[in-house]
C-alpha cells in the first residue's frame, strides 16, 4: 500500500474549502447529455484511466488545527465515487432537473475525496452523466480542461486508453500537461499575489474601520488614476445589493434548471451588428431575464440594478498544469431597470468597459489567498462582506466548438452551476458547446422556487434583441437608434 503523502492545501483553495455551509454547499455541479446509451463499465474505464491520471482526484481535504492539507485516501474505491440511477419511465427534463436539484443539495462526503459521478440510464433515449465536485479542487476553467482530458473528437478515440507517458506523468507535482494547449489566459495578474495579499487586507481592515481614509481614497483615485488603494476603497464603501427577492434568508434546498440551447453564430452576429461583445450581449440577456421574472411577480422593477460577482480568469500563460483555483472577482450592476433591450445593451457595454483594467480582481484573489490562512472567523468577515453587496454569482466559460465523445458517446448537451457562497442564493452560468451556448440557473427554493420560469425568459430576450437589431435604423456610429432617438450611449460618442 502506498505511503500516504501530505501537502498543504494553497490558501485560495483553503478558502473554497472552508467556505461550505448547510445553506450553500461549495460545489460545482455538471451534466453531460448523450446521444445514446452509456455503458457503465466504459465510464468507470474513461474515469479510472483519464480522470484518476490527476492525482488530485484520489486525495482527501483534510483540516486541523494546522491548516488544510491534501492527504492520500489509503482506501480509495471508485465505486464509491461513481453511482447508477434510474428516472421513473418516460422522463423529462424537468425530471433531470430535479435530480440534479437533489444532488446540488445534498454534501458531499468529507471522509472521501470530494467528488462523484452519477450516471442516469435513461434519459430522452439516452444517457446523461452528473458531476459534483468540491470548489476547493479546480476552478470553472481547469474543470472544462479536465473533461475535455476525459473525451475525444471521435467515439473510438474516446475509448482508447490514455499513453503511459501522459498517465505517469500526471501522478507528478504539476498534475501533468494534459489540457494545457486549450487555456486561453484573459489576464496574468496571479503571480506575486502571495507577496501582497497580506499587504491589502490589512489596506482593506483600515478602509473598513475608517470611512474618511476610504473617502480620500477614492478621491486619490481621480486624481492619480486607478490604484489598490482606490479599488479597496471601493469594495469598503460599495453598500448592499438591491433589495430585491434574490436576496433573503437562505435555506438548505437549491432547485437547478437550464435553458434550451442558443445558437452561437447568431449571438456573435448580433454584437457584431451592435458594436458589443458576446459577453455583452450574454450580460443583457440576463438582466433583462430577471426583470422579466421580477415583473411578472408584480416586482418594483424601474431603476433597479442587481449586482453580480462575476469570475475573472487570472491564469498566467503555461498555467495550464495546475488545477486549483486561479481566478479573481468583479462586480457588476446589471442594469435591470432599464426597460429597452438596445439601451440595457449599451448600458452594460459601458459599464464592462470601465471594468477593464480594474485591480478588483486581484484584490479579491489576493484577500481569499491571505484569509485561506487565517482564522476562519476571519475568512467569514470577509465573504460576509463580499456576498452582502451582491445578489447572484454569474460566470462565463468557454467549452470546445466541436461535438467530443465520452466512453464512446456523442455529448449533445454541457450544463453547469456555479456554488454560492455567504448570503448569497442565486448562481447564473453560461457555457458555450459545438456552435451553442447553454444558460443555467440554480437558486435557493426560498427564494426563487421556479428557476425554469426564470431560464425560459432568456429565449424571449434573444428574440427581442434580434428583432431589434434587424428592424432598428443605424446612427452615425453604427449602433441602431432607439425607437425614441438615438440611445444616451449614440449621443455620448457623436459629442466627443
Amino acid at each position: 500500500m502506498a505511503e500516504a503523502r501530505r501537502e498543504r492545501i494553497s490558501g485560495v483553495d483553503t478558502a473554497w474549502l472552508r467556505m461550505e455551509n448547510p445553506t450553500n454547499l461549495m460545489m460545482i455541479v455538471g451534466v453531460m447529455i448523450f446521444e445514446g446509451r452509456l455503458d457503465l463499465a466504459k465510464v468507470k474505464r474513461v474515469i479510472e484511466r483519464r480522470f484518476l491520471a490527476f492525482r488530485r482526484f484520489r486525495q482527501r481535504a483534510v483540516q486541523d488545527p494546522t491548516g488544510a492539507w491534501w492527504e492520500n485516501d489509503r482506501n480509495f474505491d471508485l465505486d464509491s465515487h461513481i453511482h447508477r440511477t434510474a428516472l421513473p419511465g418516460a422522463a423529462d427534463k424537468a425530471e433531470l432537473e430535479a435530480l440534479v436539484s437533489d444532488l446540488a443539495s445534498t454534501p458531499l462526503d468529507f471522509t472521501k475525496p470530494l467528488w462523484q459521478f452519477h450516471l442516469v440510464d435513461n434519459y430522452a433515449g439516452g444517457s446523461a452523466l452528473i458531476l459534483r465536485i468540491h470548489h476547493c479542487y479546480a476552478d470553472g476553467i481547469a474543470l472544462i480542461q479536465v473533461m475535455l482530458s476525459m473525451t475525444h473528437e471521435s467515439a473510438a478515440g474516446s475509448l482508447a486508453l490514455p499513453r503511459e507517458e501522459v498517465a505517469e506523468a500526471a501522478g507528478s507535482a504539476a498534475d501533468a500537461d494534459i489540457f494545457g494547449q486549450f487555456l486561453k489566459p484573459v489576464a496574468g495578474a496571479f503571480e506575486g499575489m502571495q507577496q501582497f495579499g497580506r499587504s491589502l487586507l490589512d489596506q482593506g481592515r483600515e478602509l473598513a474601520a475608517n470611512p474618511q481614509a476610504a473617502s480620500d481614497a477614492l478621491e486619490g483615485v481621480t486624481r492619480k488614476g486607478m490604484d489598490f488603494a482606490g479599488e479597496i476603497a471601493k469594495l469598503a464603501l460599495m453598500g448592499r445589493d438591491a433589495p430585491t427577492r434574490f436576496k433573503g434568508k437562505l435555506g438548505a434546498r437549491k432547485r437547478a434548471a437550464w435553458a434550451e440551447p442558443f445558437p452561437l453564430d447568431e449571438v456573435k452576429v448580433m454584437g457584431k451588428a451592435l458594436g458589443c461583445s458576446i459577453n455583452d450581449v450574454l450580460l443583457a440577456m440576463a438582466a433583462g431575464a430577471l426583470r422579466a421574472y421580477l415583473e411578472a411577480r408584480g416586482d418594483p422593477v424601474d431603476g433597479i440594478e442587481i449586482r453580480a460577482i462575476v469570475p475573472v480568469n487570472l491564469r498566467p500563460a503555461g498555467d495550464g498544469r495546475q488545477l486549483g483555483n486561479r481566478f479573481g472577482l468583479v462586480f457588476l450592476e446589471l442594469p435591470v431597470g432599464v426597460d429597452h433591450p438596445l439601451e440595457r445593451l449599451f448600458e452594460v457595454r459601458r459599464r464592462m468597459q470601465a471594468l477593464k483594467g480594474s485591480y478588483q480582481p486581484v484584490i479579491a484573489l489576493g484577500l481569499l489567498h491571505t484569509v485561506g490562512y487565517g482564522p476562519k472567523m476571519l475568512q467569514e468577515q470577509v465573504t460576509s462582506l463580499l456576498s452582502q453587496n451582491a445578489s447572484l454569482v454569474m460566470t462565463n466559460v468557454p467549452g470546445p466548438q466541436h461535438p467530443l465523445h465520452f466512453a464512446g458517446r456523442r455529448i449533445r448537451e454541457l450544463d453547469f452551476w456555479v456554488p454560492q457562497s455567504g448570503g448569497i442564493g442565486m448562481g447564473l452560468s453560461i457555457l458555450s458547446y459545438d456552435g451553442k451556448i447553454q444558460f443555467g440557473v440554480i437558486a435557493d427554493a426560498g427564494l426563487v422556487p421556479d428557476p425554469e420560469s426564470l431560464v425560459s425568459r432568456f429565449h424571449d430576450e434573444f428574440d427581442r434583441l434580434m428583432w431589434l437589431t434587424l428592424m432598428s435604423p443605424w446612427g452615425e456610429v453604427g449602433q441602431p437608434d432607439a425607437p425614441d432617438g438615438p440611445s444616451p450611449v449614440t449621443r455620448r460618442t457623436r459629442r466627443r
